[in-house]
C-alpha cells in the first residue's frame, strides 16, 4: 500500500501544512504546481526533501485557481485544460530534475479531480495532457472512477486511490466538503478506517451503509488540522498491521544535476 499527502501548498509568505514532517512520514508527495498553490521555492524544496526520504513525486495538476485553492470548477476550452496540465506537469518536473529525482505519476487535484468523475470532456483534457507529455507517468484518481478506466484504455498505468479523513456516499464517492461530516477528525478511527482499506474490508459511508474501497495508494490531506498525527496513526496502524508501505510509482533512476 501507498501513502500519499498533497505538499507544497504554501504560497510566498503563507505557508500550509508542515510538508518536512510528513514527508517523514509518506511515502509519495502530491506536488503543488503552482496554479492552485505552491511557488518554485516551495516546490523545489519539497522535491529536495522528497528525494533524500525516496517519497515518490507525483505533479498534483488542476484549475489555475490561487484564490478558490482549486476548488472552483472551471468551464475550461479542452485544448486550453491541455496546454495548463502539460504546464504544470513541466514545471515540478523541471525542479524534481535539478534535486535529483524525478516526476513518476499525475494527480489531479480539487475541483478538477471530482469534476473528471462526471465530465469526460475534462477526463480525457487529463489523458490527453499525461499521454503527450509523457506516457510512461502513472496517474492517480478516486477508486472505482470511470476516468481511470479510459486512462487505461489510452496507455496509461492507473492507480485507485483512498481518503483516510473523507467521508464517502454509498456509491464510492466523496461527500462534498460543504456537508457536515465531509471530513474526519479522529486520528484513531481515521487510521483504524484505513487498515480495513488496506485489506479489503468494508468501511462506514456517510449513510451508515457498508462500501468496500479498493485502492492502491490511501491519502491523507496535508492542510487538515492535525494532518501529521493523523499521518502517524495511520502508518502505525498500516505496519502494525502487517501492512508493507512503498511508493507505487518510484524513481526509477537518479537525475543528474
Amino acid at each position: 500500500m501507498d501513502l500519499n499527502s498533497d505538499l507544497a501548498e504554501g504560497f510566498g509568505r503563507w505557508t500550509l501544512g508542515d510538508d518536512a514532517a510528513l514527508l517523514d512520514i509518506v511515502t509519495s508527495a502530491n506536488v503543488a504546481c503552482g496554479f492552485h498553490a505552491g511557488d518554485p521555492g516551495a516546490i523545489r524544496r519539497t522535491c529536495e526533501k522528497a528525494a533524500e526520504n525516496g517519497v515518490a513525486i507525483g505533479a498534483q495538476v488542476g484549475y489555475r485557481d490561487l484564490a478558490g485553492f482549486g476548488r472552483r470548477f472551471i468551464d475550461m476550452d479542452p485544448v486550453e485544460l491541455i496546454d495548463d496540465l502539460i504546464y504544470q506537469i513541466g514545471a515540478v518536473s523541471g525542479l524534481a530534475r535539478v534535486v535529483g529525482t524525478e516526476v513518476t505519476y499525475v494527480k489531479p487535484h480539487g475541483a478538477l479531480y471530482n469534476a473528471i468523475a462526471e465530465h469526460e470532456e475534462q477526463a480525457q483534457a487529463v489523458i490527453e495532457a499525461v499521454r503527450q507529455y509523457d506516457p510512461s507517468l502513472v496517474v492517480l484518481g478516486l477508486a472505482g472512477a470511470d476516468w481511470l478506466g479510459w486512462a487505461e484504455q489510452a496507455g496509461l498505468r492507473t492507480v485507485h486511490e483512498a481518503f483516510a479523513d473523507r467521508a464517502y456516499t454509498p456509491d464510492g464517492k466523496l461527500v462534498s466538503r460543504r456537508q457536515p461530516g465531509a471530513v474526519l477528525h479522529d486520528a484513531q478511527e481515521i487510521a483504524r478506517r484505513c487498515l480495513r482499506i488496506a485489506r479489503g474490508e468494508p468501511i462506514e459511508a456517510i449513510d451508515g451503509s457498508q462500501l468496500v474501497v479498493r485502492a492502491g495508494s490511501i491519502c491523507v490531506h496535508g492542510d487538515s488540522p492535525g494532518a501529521v498525527g493523523i499521518a502517524n496513526e495511520v502508518r502505525t496502524a498500516l505496519t502494525a498491521g502487517g501492512v508493507r508501505l512503498k511508493p507505487f510509482a518510484p524513481a526509477t533512476v537518479a537525475v543528474s544535476n
